[in-house]
C-alpha cells in the first residue's frame, strides 16, 4: 500500500503519492478522459489511455505496485511519455 497522501483534485481527477514503492512515485487518474498518469522513479511520467477506474483503484490498493502494474497495465493500454514534460540534455 504505502500511500503517503491521497488527494482528489476535482470530481474527475484523483491522485496518490507512494513512499514504499521502489518503482512508482506518483499516480494520477483523470476519470473523465480515462487517462492514468504514472510517475516512475528514475524514468519519468507516462500516460496510459483508456484505463478503467477499477484499474486505478486496483493499483492504489495493491500490495506491490510494480507487480500490479506489470500484470494489469503494462502492454494492456496505449502508452506515451508525458508530452508536457520538459526534456533536458543532448537528445532533448
Amino acid at each position: 500500500m504505502g500511500t503517503c497522501a491521497a488527494a482528489t483534485r476535482s470530481a474527475h481527477m484523483r491522485a496518490r503519492r507512494f513512499t514504499r514503492s521502489t518503482m512508482i512515485d506518483h499516480v494520477a487518474y483523470d476519470e473523465a478522459a480515462s487517462v492514468l498518469s504514472i510517475s516512475f522513479r528514475g524514468t519519468g511520467r507516462y500516460l496510459y489511455h483508456g484505463v478503467p477506474r477499477a484499474i486505478y483503484d486496483g493499483l492504489c490498493a495493491a500490495e506491490s505496485l510494480g507487480a500490479y502494474f506489470n500484470a494489469h497495465i503494462k502492454d494492456h493500454f496505449r502508452c506515451e511519455r508525458d508530452p508536457a514534460r520538459r526534456r533536458f540534455g543532448p537528445g532533448a
